[in-house]
């Protein structure tokens, strides 16, 4: 079997276990402190062990399934998934964080310096497409495979923003 149908596997399975992952909240007791084999869970803001990982699964579920996306994906415009990943991750920090009583508020004065680097990018991309498009005598389809980001495996992904 080949690394790819390896990793290929990995990540089929994970999007086709989210369901799951997801209602793993309902097997959580609902009480305030929940005892498990790894330690014990005290909910203190959230009340409810259950209510709680509520919470975090359904936050933790869309960012996988986003990060999976983002990893994978070869079009020019993958950066604007950023912008979803930074609003997830803020999310699960804000909610892990039991001092903070409103979960949500103030998400987008983080979000802004990710907006602020990303959209223009995005527009300058595509208007660097068209502006060839108008002058050659290439598709879309053909710009875009010269614009698609070919790393070689997902380490290749990650080194190149970093």
């Amino acid at each position: 079997m080949t690394r790819s149908a390896v990793i290929g596997t990995i990540i089929s399975t994970v999007i086709a276990s989210t369901p799951l992952l997801y209602l793993i909240h309902e097997s959580v007791p609902d009480d305030a402190i929940w005892h498990t084999f790894l330690g014990t869970y005290e909910s203190g803001f959230w009340e409810s062990a259950q209510y709680a990982m509520w919470v975090y699964t359904g936050k933790v579920v869309p960012l996988i399934l986003v990060l999976i996306w983002f990893f994978t994906c070869r079009h020019w415009w993958h950066h604007a998934l950023l912008v979803p990943i930074v609003m997830y991750s803020f999310q699960i920090i804000t909610s892990v964080n039991a001092e903070l009583l409103r979960t949500d508020e103030n998400q987008f004065l983080f979000l802004l310096p990710v907006l602020v680097i990303v959209v223009p990018s995005i527009y300058l991309i595509r208007a660097k497409m068209f502006n060839k498009i108008n002058n050659a005598d290439k598709t879309l389809e053909e710009l875009e495979q010269e614009f698609m980001i070919k790393p070689k495996g997902v380490w290749g992904r990650v080194k190149q923003y970093f």
